[in-house]
């Protein structure tokens, strides 16, 4: 086996930190262990997009470098995750004809039928991340999960479609590419981190994993074992900080020590006033212009959160209720807000599946690098691939193994 294939790197190109995790991979259990880790500040994003190409490089060879010197690894292929709320999510279904009433169901059927439902329905401007299939019919019977190796004559599917405007994604490779790395797979962040972070059993009985990061909030829903919706609000913690800044008459650097240091989502009676010391000056604050300040973005987040929640479908009827990961959890009290405003139960996220110990990622805000590295681990994909109205059959095939690898790579990862 090559020294390249043992291990596996993911890489968490957030719009303010980059997060790397390198694992290497046991030859006998297939089973990851953390044996590097990094992290870095990033600019040059918006949003979660791409402004300029230098500043994600930059901050993508520093996380790096950080981790290979820890793992003793060079990287030099990773997968790296997306975001920013030009990645939607897509209900698609097609139809065709597989031949004769003996023939049996092989991959380029699958191939050829995602091609029918993608093409006119996903625009040509956008990249297809993930074709989840919900189900297959074959020749009137419903709810097949698999249909290769099954005979018929015409199969029909029901699937997700998670996708990302095409400049998005070829920027965000270019960036990657400048700090001398490819790309091998590119996933939405929230989905990475619920691949961390989520059972069997949640993902069977119905659960929303929400990625609470600096500039963006991602939402992934899944229930019978499928992914069914993805949405990505432009808010994130560095909204709070900003409001803390103009609200509190401060510096942003101050309002972050704020935040981090004083800001909670539970209601608090204090009339007192706190202190922060930031080069050598100590500032203070009255708690009760920090509770409302944070009070009220968090008010208009998690309105956002439930109103997204609502178009899934899913409002209230989650068994397994919310999972939070990212940076932006570690907010004190944000879990029993969470369940206040949703009206579900929540927890904070703990990522699994993987050997060895690292303090720094056994936090929210790694659950997405871990997320990158168990996908890389398992082998979910060959390199990113153009849409289905670009690519060959070849591509598109490769698409399917991406695709079908990934809820069975985690349940795999639980039968183990």
């Amino acid at each position: 086996m090559q020294e390249t294939s043992r291990y596996a790197v993911g890489i968490d190109i957030g719009t303010t930190t980059v997060r790397c995790v390198v694992g290497h991979i046991d030859t006998t259990t297939g089973t990851p262990t953390i044996v590097g880790a990094g992290s870095a500040p990033n600019t040059g994003m918006r949003k979660g997009a791409v402004a300029n190409l230098t500043g994600p490089a930059h901050a993508i060879d520093d996380a790096l470098g950080e981790a290979e010197r820890m793992s003793g690894h060079q990287v030099d292929a990773a997968t790296i995750s997306i975001n920013g709320s030009h990645i939607l999510s897509t209900k698609a279904d097609g139809m065709i004809a597989v031949g004769a009433l003996d023939h049996e169901i092989i991959e380029d059927d699958l191939v050829r039928l995602e091609e029918v439902a993608t093409v006119g329905k996903i625009p040509a401007n956008r990249e297809i991340l993930e074709v989840v299939p919900h189900s297959y019919r074959l020749d009137g019977q419903d709810n097949i999960k698999d249909p290769l190796g099954m005979t018929g004559t015409r199969l029909e599917i029901s699937a997700n479609v998670i996708s990302a405007l095409a400049p998005y994604v070829t920027n965000l490779q270019k960036a990657v590419e400048i700090a001398k790395v490819s790309p091998k797979v590119i996933t939405p962040s929230v989905v990475a981190s619920a691949h961390a972070v989520l059972s069997e059993q949640q993902l069977e009985n119905g659960v929303a994993v929400i990625d609470l990061g600096g500039a963006t909030t991602s939402i992934a829903v899944f229930e019978e074992g499928d992914l069914q919706f993805v949405s990505v609000i432009p808010i994130g913690g560095v909204n709070i900080t900003n409001d803390l800044a103009i609200g509190l008459k401060t510096d942003p650097e101050v309002a972050e020590k704020v935040k981090l240091a004083h800001a909670t989502a539970q209601a608090r009676t204090d009339t007192a006033s706190v202190s922060v010391k930031h080069d050598k000056e100590t500032y203070e604050f009255a708690i009760n212009e920090i509770d409302d300040i944070v009070d009220a973005r968090l008010e208009e987040l998690f309105e956002a959160i439930h109103k997204e929640l609502k178009k899934a479908g899913k409002a209230g009827q989650l068994p397994n209720g919310v999972v939070l990961t990212g940076g932006t959890a570690k907010l004190k009290g944000v879990v029993e807000y969470a369940k206040t405003s949703l009206g579900l139960a929540a927890r904070i996220g703990k990522a699994k599946g993987y050997g060895g110990v690292a303090d720094q990622v056994d936090t929210p805000a790694f659950a997405t690098a871990v997320g990158l590295m168990l996908i890389d681990a398992e082998g979910a994909a060959a390199a990113p691939q153009k849409s289905p109205h670009h690519a060959k059959a070849a591509n598109a095939k490769a698409a399917v193994k991406k695709t079908s690898g990934f809820l069975s790579g985690i349940f795999d990862r639980f039968k183990a």
